[in-house]
């Protein structure tokens, strides 16, 4: 669910003089002289608090202008002058079949101005710190339309802002994701999803990996994938599910393309089956490859097919052209797999006190230390205990029933405990953090114990849940070299670092260390692989301090690959889909594609209105937004 209170604003200055043919009331709309007349408006929108947002909001036939700040409200309409229209917008205005959409200041029906006097006495205090006061009605004629609803914001009855309100999804953010040493080390990748929306955790393995595919070939034997599932190296895995995305060449006709590509699609899943009892559970779709064609045509001879329709593209390219990019084809006919991979479990079947009672019967044999055999075993059951335990409350109680004696000889057993209490509940981290120095002075020269305390450390402190001394920490950070350590993993804990200072600079008003750190993040991030969650906290990360162009370029190349995570693909879209710099561009088509090839109701719902889930369909006055959307999405 997106957060209902949560709005991007766009705010535009309207100092036209325009001829209108309905009514506008006594509402001035000032010329040359609108600095001046509305001085003292813009001047009280410029020193709004960040946490001060406002709406208008639809109960049936009634509109509300709805605010949380009563003082602000007071200083917004202070004078007899001051006040607010209405202006309804239909989606009808938008529709595909108009040649032009036009160009007026009031975009649809606009209702009678409310002032301050109204304003005040009408004002009703609602649940918590909201206040809402009716501002008008919908007339019956319109009841059963598509609409938005705009705000004229009016001072001394001169038109001096008006609002159209979009609703674009708010996303949280974190430090990029570090892992944990729970026997390996481990990450905890959770999915991209906008605030409001229940997360889900990864909780096993999930591979990405693309197939290609023949011009002609739609069946595949066990031979023919035995080199992908060999180098899955899926000894202690079994492939639990399967999403497949099959892309054929845009060359063919429409529906025999898809047809084809499903085709080849289940031919691969049938092969990947035969190597496992277990079902996999199977997701197919398939479409068209218009992402990597725009791709790979720039820069050619061929560049010019980008700004041609679909049908365009394939009347141009019928005949000869078309064999003469047939390398090009080639590359586009293949699959795009997820694969999410569930450990094979040989406990699987027992239940988790049965697991208790063989893990302490095993810790209490006087040879523990000296057998290999015995070992394995423990941390195999510690391990299905953990799988039985996930999501569950009292998964804490549990593991203080595990008779884990603080030696040395269970120092990897009493880490990995340690370490999944953390990755399953973060409001553990300090509980575990100390647990860690216990066991660092058990075990002092434990570079896994010093890795998860560098990382518990950092999350810590970038939730302001430890004092931290900066030095020392950025000294713990490189001594973990000495503990052979990845030097990615260093890499990124140093780009954690900065990313957390960063806001320390801010708050210190040293803006100048700000920027310094800002660039060490977007310099350093090419030092290691980025996880998808990793790209996001970057982007927010960038939006929020430093430059939005190094967030834009950041994604920009991700999210035209047709493997790119869905989730990320409109976290894009989402942040950039009202800057018309970028929507006008023939890149930025090409990520559209993308989205609508991924999932097209999703991206169609985007123009709905605000009331309908939609960032709002007034951003189909962008020509180039509309002309994709109305190729696509106009049903």
């Amino acid at each position: 669910m997106k957060d209902k209170y949560i709005f991007s604003i766009l705010c535009m200055f309207l100092f036209l003089n325009i001829a209108f043919s309905q009514n506008t009331y006594d509402i001035v709309f000032p010329g040359k002289d609108a600095e001046k007349k509305c001085e003292t408006c813009v001047q009280i929108f410029n020193l709004k608090p960040e946490d001060v947002w406002f709406s208008i909001v639809r109960e049936k036939n009634n509109l509300y202008f709805q605010v949380n700040n009563y003082d602000w409200f007071n200083r917004l309409f202070y004078n007899p002058g001051d006040g607010i229209a209405v202006d309804i917008v239909r989606k009808e205005k938008y529709d595909c079949d108009e040649k032009k959409i036009s160009n007026e200041q009031i975009r649809g029906l606009l209702l009678k101005p409310i002032y301050s006097k109204e304003l005040k006495k009408g004002l009703k205090k609602g649940s918590g710190d909201i206040f809402q006061v009716k501002v008008g009605e919908i007339p019956n004629i319109l009841l059963d339309d598509n609409l938005e609803f705009n705000i004229l914001f009016l001072s001394k009855k001169n038109l001096c802002r008006y609002y159209v309100i979009y609703d674009l999804e708010s996303y949280s953010w974190d430090l990029l994701d570090m892992g944990m040493y729970l026997n390996t080390l481990t990450y905890e990748t959770k999915q991209i999803e906008a605030i409001g929306e229940e997360g889900d955790v990864i909780l096993n393995k999930t591979l990405k990996f693309i197939v290609p595919f023949k011009k002609n070939k739609s069946i595949y034997s066990q031979a023919d994938i035995k080199p992908i599932y060999d180098s899955l190296r899926l000894t202690d895995f079994n492939i639990k599910s399967i999403k497949i995305k099959a892309y054929a060449s845009i060359e063919g006709i429409s529906q025999r393309n898809k047809e084809l590509q499903e085709e080849r699609a289940q031919g691969v899943l049938d092969a990947l089956q035969s190597f496992q009892k277990p079902t996999i559970e199977t997701t197919v779709s398939s479409s068209e490859n218009w992402v990597e064609f725009f791709n790979d045509i720039e820069g050619t001879k061929y560049e010019y097919l980008k700004s041609l329709t679909k049908d365009e593209v394939r009347k141009a390219i019928a005949g000869k052209i078309r064999k003469e990019m047939e390398p090009i084809f080639s590359d586009h006919r293949k699959a795009v797999l997820q694969l999410e991979l569930e450990k094979k479990d040989r406990f699987a079947a027992n239940s988790i006190g049965d697991l208790l009672t063989k893990f302490n019967i095993l810790i209490a044999q006087k040879d523990f230390e000296k057998s290999d055999i015995t070992y394995d075993e423990a941390k195999e059951i510690q391990n299905s205990i953990f799988e039985k335990l996930r999501g569950k409350e009292d998964a804490l109680d549990f593991l203080k029933k595990m008779s884990l004696p603080r030696q040395l000889k269970f120092i990897q057993l009493l880490i990995n405990n340690a370490a999944f209490m953390y990755m399953e509940d973060f409001k553990y981290a300090t509980m575990v953090y100390n647990e860690l120095l216990d066991l660092e002075k058990m075990d002092p020269n434990n570079g896994e114990i010093k890795y998860n305390l560098v990382a518990i450390k950092l999350k810590l402190w970038f939730y302001n849940a430890l004092v931290v001394d900066e030095t020392n920490l950025n000294n713990e950070i490189y001594a973990l070299r000495k503990y052979d350590i990845p030097k990615q993993l260093i890499e990124k804990m140093l780009v954690n670092f900065h990313i957390v200072i960063t806001r320390k600079f801010i708050e210190q008003g040293d803006y100048t260390s700000k920027d310094r750190s800002v660039e060490y993040v977007n310099k350093n991030i090419k030092k290691f692989d980025l996880l998808n969650s990793d790209y996001l906290n970057l982007a927010q990360f960038f939006n929020d301090f430093g430059d939005v162009n190094m967030a834009i370029e950041l994604l920009e190349k991700k999210v035209r690959r047709i493997d790119v995570d869905e989730n990320l693909l409109f976290y894009y879209l989402n942040f950039t889909l009202i800057n018309k710099d970028l929507t006008s561009t023939k890149a930025y088509r090409t990520v559209m594609l993308n989205a609508i090839n991924m999932n097209k109701t999703r991206f169609c719902k985007l123009f709905n209105s605000v009331e309908k889930g939609g960032v709002t369909f007034q951003i189909l006055e962008d020509e180039f937004l509309r002309k994709t959307y109305c190729e696509n999405c106009d049903d």
